[in-house]
């Protein structure tokens, strides 16, 4: 599964959003379509498939003595992230404490990236996006000298 584009979405007053038809079908074959929305790392939402989130929650190290920021991580993002059935026209209910968390308002960004959707402040967005496309030579060249540094 890959998502990729950026498309500029309305949030109703009932907090529902409408993904797009490309990613919904990515989603799942037929709906209801499970996902899974948590804070993000970079102040958004991330949707999660399913399968995916599942996945990777399963291979969260099991350890009866996690460090502290371990446990930190797991305590809030499980807390915070919330289980959503795409309705039968494609639309997700956002919680409420996670579009205050945020800072969303009436419109939402959605981002593909790579496994998962980013959901964003449209005006958040546009201030960041021209500053990341700019250094993005920059960025690809430290992240595959990270990867190269990791595979020794």
């Amino acid at each position: 599964m890959l998502f990729t584009g950026d498309t500029d979405r309305a949030i109703d007053d009932k907090h529902r959003l409408s993904i797009p038809a490309e990613h919904r079908a990515q989603l799942a074959g037929q709906l209801p379509a499970v996902v899974y929305a948590t804070p993000g790392s970079n102040g958004g939402i991330w949707v999660w498939p399913e399968e995916t989130f599942i996945r990777m929650a399963a291979n969260l190290e099991d350890t009866l003595l996690p460090d502290d920021d371990e446990m930190d991580m797991v305590q809030v993002l499980f807390s915070q992230s919330q289980r959503l059935e795409l309705d039968k026209t494609g639309r997700i209910r956002l919680p409420v404490q996670l579009l205050e968390l945020a800072g969303i308002g009436s419109h939402a960004v959605i981002l593909g990236a790579r496994d998962h959707l980013e959901l964003r402040d449209p005006a958040e967005w546009a201030k960041e996006k021209p500053q990341k496309l700019a250094a993005l030579r920059e960025i690809m060249q430290r992240t595959a000298a990270g990867r190269r540094g990791k595979a020794t």
